[in-house]
């Protein structure tokens, strides 16, 4: 997290100024969104990338769509009697300024919300690759093992449209990731640590490029990418294999920090569950909101492996520690739990889903949701959870999370099922006496009063159910009261009736 105040002393260093200022400095910034086209604005983000805008009126509108506070705009010319928007403050980015650059600047402060002593964002990565790109004199890129951008260095003489949207788009485009699998280049990289020289596609729009496997031990951890005319040699092909074992030890760093937040976020989250008498205090640090949240909870397993899969789920569950996520999560015994601002259950459910979808293919996944609780009530809310992921777990085949203020009459009548099933529903009642009479008789007298309670008494409704003429089941009615004192003109005997057959079923 980054104030404007900071986002703007920083970015003033790479000729960006603060014009239309009509937000508080103090106003705290936690994610980055750029300009989706002609649709608008993918998603909302407190600081908007106007990449295209071509006036400040339409990056402002563009803002307000996207609910953010701070708009970035490059290129805009003089800014004249522009009307201030109320909410939303305008940066202009100098013309000499490339998207790419203040981009890199803008994801480290504001997503990451760490930064360097140079407050290029954070970790000093991009700082490295400054270094890197002067020792080997060519742009470097610093990517993970999925061809994710990490850093990549200032820009240098060899970029080239391809570098450009793989920065940009915060990733190795697919086409261009096409050429490099068809070459062989991630083959290469899987197995050796020797840089490899790629030949220019030039009607790609892409120059050469020398890449080397960024590895500790046998665990490939990413790529170092140089655009450069033709293969490094002598001293600056040195320098760009020194470089990897640099990158290596920094993302081991990372990797390690990443675990310690992890491990911090968890102990919170359980302070939460167990009801800490501070919880709005430690929701507070988390990040969390006071009230509205809702607790996911989450078992996934892949055949014998269900520790393996646990980590695996909580794993994607903090993906981008450190970036702005809304969820908080801790792993306790066999279940992940998650903390999410949800005033909804198909919030909750979308969350589940987009977990779910970077899993394994052969990974089952059973989440139960809470209803909706303050700080305060998580606690309670724990056990909603629990209580709704049993009754998934009992029902597999229903593919959907369960949600608490949606299945609560399920959940209940569960409870009531695992009390009976320890032997506490009665053994010498009405309804006992009817079922021991159609084990010895063939009758259907316990299906016959379950349908007709359902009906509430209608002989014609629980006839049609049954699938038998009304006069029957007025004639069974009759039986019954031969075979045991039911008590239906009574309301508590009746309502006990219904919950005893609803518990334990009508042929049990």
């Amino acid at each position: 997290m980054v104030t404007l105040d900071r986002l703007a002393n920083i970015l003033g260093g790479y000729g960006v100024l603060l014009r239309l200022d009509s937000v508080p400095r103090a106003t705290e910034l936690r994610s980055v969104v750029i300009h989706g086209g002609d649709q608008g604005p993918a998603e909302v983000g407190d600081v908007l990338l106007g990449v295209g805008a071509r006036s400040v009126s339409e990056v402002v509108g563009w803002a307000v769509s996207a609910r953010a506070a701070v708009a970035l705009v490059r290129g805009a010319g003089e800014l004249g009697d522009e009307p201030q928007i109320e909410g939303v403050a305008v940066m202009v980015i100098d013309p000499a300024v490339a998207w790419s650059e203040v981009a890199a600047v803008v994801y480290g402060l504001v997503q990451e919300g760490r930064e360097t002593e140079a407050g290029r964002g954070p970790t000093d990565l991009f700082a490295l690759a400054d270094n890197l790109s002067t020792a080997v004199d060519g742009a470097v890129t610093i990517e993970d093992r999925l061809s994710r951008v990490l850093a990549y260095s200032r820009p240098q003489q060899h970029l080239d449209p391809a570098r450009v949207e793989t920065i940009l788009g915060r990733q190795m485009p697919p086409w261009l990731r096409a050429i490099f699998d068809a070459g062989g280049v991630f083959t290469h990289l899987a197995a050796s640590d020797e840089p490899l020289f790629v030949p220019a596609q030039e009607e790609r729009g892409m120059t050469g490029r020398m890449v080397v496997a960024v590895r500790v031990g046998r665990q490939l951890l990413g790529s170092v990418w140089v655009s450069c005319p033709a293969p490094l040699a002598g001293a600056r092909h040195q320098a760009l294999i020194e470089g990897a074992h640099t990158v290596a030890l920094h993302l081991l760093r990372s990797r390690a920090s990443a675990d310690l937040e992890r491990q911090v976020e968890s102990e919170s989250v359980i302070r939460l569950l167990e009801g800490a008498a501070d919880a709005a205090t430690v929701a507070g640090r988390l990040g969390l909101a006071p009230q509205s949240l809702r607790v996911i909870a989450l078992r996934a397993g892949i055949a014998e492996e269900q520790h393996t899969s646990l980590l695996v789920i909580f794993e994607r569950a903090t993906t981008g520690f450190g970036w702005s996520r809304s969820s908080r999560s801790a792993l306790v015994g066999d279940t992940v739990y998650t903390v999410l601002p949800a005033d909804q259950a198909a919030t909750a459910r979308r969350w589940i889903s987009e977990r779910q979808a970077a899993l394994p293919p052969q990974m089952t996944v059973l989440a139960g949701i809470s209803g909706v609780a303050q700080a305060t009530e998580l606690a309670l809310a724990r056990r909603e959870a629990d209580e709704s992921l049993a009754l998934c777990a009992a029902h597999p085949a229903d593919a959907e999370p369960l949600a608490y203020d949606e299945s609560w009459d399920a959940i209940l009548l569960q409870r009531l099922r695992t009390a009976g099933l320890s032997g506490r529903t009665p053994v010498r009642g009405p309804v006992s006496q009817l079922r021991r009479h159609d084990q010895a008789n063939s009758t259907q007298y316990v299906t016959t009063l379950c349908a007709w309670l359902q009906a509430q008494g209608d002989p014609v409704a629980a006839g049609a159910q049954l699938g038998v003429h009304e006069n029957t089941v007025r004639n069974r009615l009759r039986k019954m009261a031969e075979v045991t004192d039911l008590g239906l003109d009574d309301p508590r005997k009746r309502l006990a009736t219904m919950i005893e057959l609803a518990v334990t079923g009508n042929n049990a």
